[in-house]
């Protein structure tokens, strides 16, 4: 999949781009941006700048026939194009915005990022969140099953995960609410306001390709069906999610809000940063089994986990990193969350979106949760300026964050994922 796109040497003429740690141009990622006088529509960052796509397509600088799709308020008529269509987009504007003669007819399609307004890169049919990440799964099976097995029977045969609400999905930077609920109290049950609120490092995996009623992805092309990855945090109450849970799993712990990244970073730019997926004792089922897979489908991003109160901020104090995690500690690849997900027949749509599960590594301070840092508040975290946490306070703001690196080629990352709690 390297191709000349992925070229160290290669520099933008965007002044900003060179050497831009989120977006130069081996980045390319896709989003909806809109203007103070313009709708929503699709763009590509580049540097500090993003380039209307619909704009260049009504120039003819990139294929004509794109304008509809360009022009909508989400990614979903683009994603439906496939990813040979994607493959083309990516290339051809990798050489515009390298090539020197294309500034005139480029300049005017570039708006300041500062400028614009982010949005949902997609209308979301269908969201499933799964339970990839077995550390997570460990550590939380140990606090919550202290006297059982950590891991359920099924964990290391089969992807778990349930169907959450796409409704209450948001970008970054959407205010979160702080929900209300029923908690278990010492009298019976009450309804108040969450006292555990949580975030969950998570990756966002879109959905661009789409299957019959009936008719199963097989697990040899299912990384055909990923569109491109961003980051996601499932926030979650986890004193709601201790009196529901059971038998059915999360409910009204799970479905008030989930934030997304922005910006969808495609497979190809994840391209050069591929590597072997999680290695297991026993080779899981044929139906999600593939050596190619195996090899290669696995993804090596640094991920991370900052936090800021309302006294931080105002001592001015920097974000406080509560964890550092990576992607390699996924259970599960995308393809093999594609191919789970069809085996029994369902449908998937262009613009679902999976979330991979919490993301955590064996080590406390690689937790990507703070039910895990705090091990349920029994163990507070001590941060800059004389605060501790357990679980969210009002004005605290998540950001997560991930960064792809490797010796030979462009550093890139995600665009990050941000929500500060009301």
């Amino acid at each position: 999949m390297l191709n000349k796109t992925h070229d160290l040497a290669l520099r933008s003429w965007v002044e900003s781009a060179k050497d831009h740690a989120l977006f130069p141009i081996q980045n390319l990622p896709f989003g909806i941006f809109s203007t103070a006088d313009e709708a929503p529509r699709v763009g590509v960052a580049i540097g500090d700048a993003i380039v209307d796509l619909a704009a260049l397509a009504r120039a003819g600088l990139i294929d004509a026939s794109l304008v509809g799709a360009t022009e909508r308020p989400n990614l979903n008529a683009l994603m439906q194009l496939g990813s040979g269509a994607r493959k083309q987009l990516r290339e051809r504007l990798s050489a515009l915005l390298s090539d020197r003669s294309a500034v005139t007819h480029v300049t005017g399609a570039l708006y300041p990022m500062a400028d614009c307004t982010m949005h949902l890169p997609a209308e979301i049919g269908d969201y499933t969140d799964f339970y990839a990440g077995i550390h997570h799964a460990r550590a939380v099976g140990k606090i919550f099953r202290p006297d059982d097995e950590p891991l359920m029977p099924n964990y290391t045969h089969l992807p778990i995960g349930y169907h959450g609400r796409s409704s209450s999905i948001v970008p970054s930077g959407t205010l979160v609410k702080r929900p209300s609920g029923q908690l278990s109290g010492k009298e019976g049950p009450v309804f108040a306001p969450s006292a555990k609120l949580d975030f969950e490092l998570e990756m966002a995996i879109w959905i661009g390709a789409t299957n019959d009623r009936g008719t199963p992805v097989p697990i040899h092309t299912a990384h055909d069906a990923v569109w491109g990855y961003g980051l996601l945090n499932d926030w979650s109450a986890r004193d709601i999610q201790a009196w529901e849970y059971r038998p059915l799993g999360p409910f009204l712990a799970k479905n008030f809000v989930t934030t997304v990244s922005p910006w969808v970073t495609t497979p190809e730019a994840l391209a050069p940063f591929r590597r072997a997926a999680f290695t297991r004792d026993a080779k899981p089922m044929g139906y999600l089994f593939d050596e190619a897979d195996q090899v290669a489908g696995g993804l090596d991003i640094e991920l991370e986990v900052s936090l800021s109160t309302d006294k931080s901020r105002a001592q001015k104090l920097p974000d406080f990193v509560l964890s550092v995690s990576h992607s390699r500690y996924l259970y599960w690849t995308a393809a093999q969350l594609v191919a789970h997900h069809t085996s029994g027949g369902c449908p998937l749509r262009a613009g679902d979106l999976f979330g991979t599960g919490t993301i955590s590594g064996p080590a406390t301070h690689e937790s990507g949760s703070l039910l895990e840092l705090s091990t349920d508040a029994r163990f507070p975290i001590e941060l800059p300026g004389g605060e501790t946490r357990t679980y969210l306070q009002d004005g605290d703001e998540i950001t997560l964050r991930g960064i792809c690196k490797k010796d030979g080629f462009a550093s890139i990352a995600l665009g990050e994922c941000r929500g500060r709690v009301e």
